[in-house]
């Protein structure tokens, strides 16, 4: 009870607000494939609302959230916000794809458990949404996970600033706009009343397309504009890219490279080319604050297993290419085809750096589109991140430290992290 008694009244809410974005997200997907070409996204998003205040309003109290999370654990959970106190244990979450390539090696090949030592107990648990991680970091079921930028943001605007730090980077780059060869689309020039998929409603790939629509004069038909951006899992997005029911989609590796080479498709734009020196972050690690500060002898060690693991990718990409798919198939029970994955891992950069400037870009590009503290002042990102551990794991290698000014963009000159950066995105 005393955990309940102390925990922030506004931070329940916000997860309660998550969970029914979860719920959003699956609905909303549901009637995407469903009824692709014959229904009005409007109506769609009209349906799926309506769903959820059914829900909520007939079985609120008994709902049982967890079923909506997309979690796949790997061992059971107690459901309870983590203790205030040092642990013996660490819960770390990640996501079975190429931009986590340190977790999906490392925690199940041993690496990772031989650092940490045989005195603390790992546990660990698979995701396949940003909410749905960030949801069982804000709960307690987790204390660290891998996690894309946006998602990263949004935890840490959920919880106040409070609760959430990034304390290491993981990946960047690994990210395009690919359309149908069939499409009539050559130039940015030719977007205006074309169809596009991404991911998910919100997520990293997704602001991406928006903030690029608007950057070069086109609206999205919820805005009053000409270009509809549909909401869709990657798999299904492969799909409907085949069928030709979309026009193009903005999506990560491996699945950039999947519709190029199984469906035909061409690169309108390399994401890396629209930032400075085609360096942008695509995940980071973030920890649960109170766990941070109670067990950082743990998080120094986790930070060590995944710099190490870091290095020996970069030391032979082909190698690491090969181990991640046998770890990926001991997972998950499937692979990615070895030509598809050489030409996805040599799109993606895998580093520990957390690329600071490039992660507060991202969050005024979410902010421009009304996704995140709509009608509220420009949020200010200053106390997300904390790498003083990370940069003494990379001291101690005779490793350069990471940047620790906040808002330094990649040419050197300083921003607030609340003001908008001067990068073309």
């Amino acid at each position: 009870m005393a955990w309940i008694l102390s925990w922030n009244q506004g931070t329940l809410q916000n997860i309660h607000a998550f969970r029914i974005f979860c719920l959003f997200q699956i609905t909303n997907r549901w009637f995407v494939l469903k009824s692709i070409n014959f229904m009005d996204s409007k109506v769609k998003l009209g349906i799926s609302f309506a769903i959820i205040i059914a829900v909520i309003v007939t079985s609120y109290s008994n709902f049982d959230y967890s079923l909506l999370s997309g979690q796949n654990s790997l061992t059971k959970e107690s459901g309870v916000r983590g203790s205030f106190t040092k642990s013996d244990t660490l819960k770390i979450g990640y996501f079975p794809i190429i931009s986590h390539s340190q977790a999906v090696i490392g925690l199940n090949n041993g690496e990772f458990e031989k650092t940490l030592g045989n005195n603390v107990k790992m546990e660990t648990f698979r995701f396949n949404s940003g909410p749905s991680a960030i949801e069982s970091l804000l709960a307690g079921r987790i204390d660290v996970t891998y996690i894309g930028p946006n998602p990263a943001i949004n935890g840490y605007l959920l919880s106040g600033g409070e609760d959430v730090r990034v304390i290491s980077g993981a990946s960047s780059g690994g990210a395009s706009f690919v359309v149908r060869n069939d499409s009539g689309i050559e130039t940015v020039n030719d977007l205006g009343g074309k169809k596009f998929a991404t991911p998910q409603l919100g997520n990293t790939q997704d602001v991406a397309l928006r903030k690029y629509l608007m950057n070069n004069g086109f609206n999205t038909v919820e805005n009053g504009g000409n270009v509809t951006v549909l909401a869709i899992a990657n798999p299904d997005i492969l799909t409907v890219f085949l069928k030709g029911e979309i026009d193009g989609a903005w999506v990560p590796e491996p699945w950039a490279t999947r519709l190029i080479q199984e469906a035909g498709g061409k690169v309108l734009l390399d994401e890396r080319n629209l930032w400075p020196d085609g360096k942008f972050v695509t995940a980071n690690i973030i920890v649960r604050t109170d766990y941070l500060q109670n067990n950082p002898d743990i998080i120094k060690r986790l930070l060590d297993a995944h710099v190490d693991e870091t290095l020996r990718i970069n030391s032979n990409i082909s190698a690491a290419a090969v181990e991640f798919n046998n770890q990926l198939k001991k997972i998950t029970g499937q692979q990615i085809a070895p030509e598809v994955l050489d030409k996805a891992f040599s799109n993606l950069e895998i580093t520990y750096d957390p690329l600071k400037s490039t992660l507060y870009k991202s969050a005024n590009d979410a902010y421009d589109i009304g996704f995140i503290e709509k009608g509220k002042e420009r949020p200010n990102l200053s106390g997300i991140y904390d790498t003083t551990i990370l940069n003494e794991v990379l001291d101690e290698k005779g490793l350069t430290p990471v940047n620790e000014v906040d808002g330094a963009d990649a040419r050197g000159n300083t921003t607030l992290p609340n003001a908008p950066l001067d990068v073309t995105h």
